[in-house]
């Protein structure tokens, strides 16, 4: 399949349209953020930014896994959404690197065990990871790897709509088969480094898979709305069909439970071993507005609501129920990342007013990640212009180019 050249230049007009959006979310989330470290003290605004770039950076590593997963699996269907994947997953590097600066100037006061004088056994069992230089060594790995697999999937792709050449798939699947392994282990890391650092005597096997699956969860929905706007907007109206929507949301059910069943299981298994050194994360979380956040407002918004409609296969289908539980997604991943760190700095409660700086530097954190997002989009072409799978995606039947006429019978 070729490129229209109208077509590129009429998508990119129309993502002009968007140019503004960014800028505000950044201005009010500044100004937010600004007034929160004026008010609210280094520590409320390191940690406010804390969870934003928790929150923006399990919608990258959901964006890297995505592609992954496409090339692992060969889909179709994912075709027309790689290239919106593989610009999410870019985004780790280098705008999550250069985010992720306020938090390694703030470590000392974010996490406690950077200052403690004399560490506990719990933290010295823990060497090398939970030391001063542990930290930064870590995370600068962490973003090189990063760098490396999303840039060189993203790279190959785009050499593909050039060459269309074999090359490119194999590479991608080799990035793909050897960066499935390094995903599961760079995102468990960051989350037991950034979030479960936050309280470093604490046991928990199952946190990576945790936040593994609350960020899969969150980015499937995300770009189901991406798609929608740029269906509905540019080339890809003619490129998306029915089939991409209800897979997207097929997936989005299917993390629902996932998620629901791996938090249970981390919670039934410390709840049912009863040590001090693992319960005193949740008995910390069933004091205050924390206890009906954990047990109302996550149980019930986090997996009751979005399981019971995604049951329905034409609930996946109509804007009228999946925009809406677009947005509750992100409010309820903003609400569970709320439960995973505040309660280490506000004790009793989640309504402070630090709450109202949490959310400022989340928009602000959305507002720049849209924008080097749209500067992507139009860079370069919406959608793998010679993706093998093209025709396939698309429901088209392209016949083999072989010429078996003059093949013997049992080749035929």
């Amino acid at each position: 399949m070729s490129s229209n050249p109208n077509s590129v230049s009429e998508s990119r007009l129309e993502l002009s349209k968007w140019r503004n959006l960014p800028v505000i979310l950044m201005v009010i989330g500044a100004i937010g953020a600004g007034l929160g470290l004026a008010f609210g003290g280094v520590k409320q605004f390191g940690y406010s930014w804390l969870l934003a770039f928790m929150f923006s950076l399990s919608l990258c590593l959901g964006g890297w896994f995505l592609v992954t997963v496409h090339h692992l699996f060969d889909a179709s269907w994912s075709v027309p959404t790689r290239r919106l994947c593989e610009h999410l997953a870019c985004l780790l590097a280098p705008a999550m690197l250069i985010l992720f600066l306020p938090i390694a100037l703030t470590a000392k006061i974010i996490y406690p065990w950077m200052t403690l004088a004399h560490p506990e056994h719990e933290l010295t069992s823990k060497y090398p990871l939970f030391t001063m230089a542990g930290f930064y060594v870590t995370a600068a790995v962490l973003f090189a790897i990063w760098w490396l697999y999303s840039n060189r999937l993203r790279y190959w792709s785009l050499r593909q709509d050039e060459t269309g050449s074999v090359e490119c798939v194999r590479r991608m699947r080799f990035f793909s088969a050897s960066g499935v392994v390094l995903f599961a282990l760079t995102l468990t890391m960051a989350a037991i480094l950034f979030m479960k650092g936050l309280m470093s005597d604490w046991y928990s096997t199952m946190y990576g898979v945790t936040y593994f699956a609350a960020s899969i969860w969150v980015t499937l929905p995300t770009v189901y709305v991406i798609t929608l706007i740029l269906q509905r907007t540019t080339v890809l109206r003619d490129l998306v069909r029915e089939n991409t929507y209800y897979m997207i949301g097929s997936l989005f059910l299917a993390f629902t439970v996932f998620w629901a069943y791996v938090n249970f299981s981390q919670y039934f298994i410390i709840w049912n071993a009863n040590m001090p050194e693992e319960t005193f994360w949740y008995v910390l979380r069933e004091k205050g507005t924390w206890d009906a956040v954990g047990k109302y407002v996550i149980i019930f918004g986090h997996f009751f609501i979005p399981f019971l409609m995604l049951l329905r296969i034409d609930f996946k289908l109509k804007l009228v129920t999946m925009l809406p539980l677009v947005a509750w997604a992100w409010f309820m991943h903003f609400v569970d990342l709320e439960f995973q760190i505040m309660p280490a700095l506000h004790k009793n409660t989640i309504l402070t007013p630090g709450l109202l700086v949490d959310a400022a530097c989340v928009l602000f954190f959305v507002g720049v990640l849209m924008k080097v997002f749209i500067i992507s989009l139009s860079r370069h072409p919406l959608y793998p212009l010679k993706d093998p799978r093209m025709s396939e995606a698309l429901g088209i039947y392209v016949p083999p180019h072989d010429d078996l006429s003059d093949a013997p019978e049992g080749a035929k």
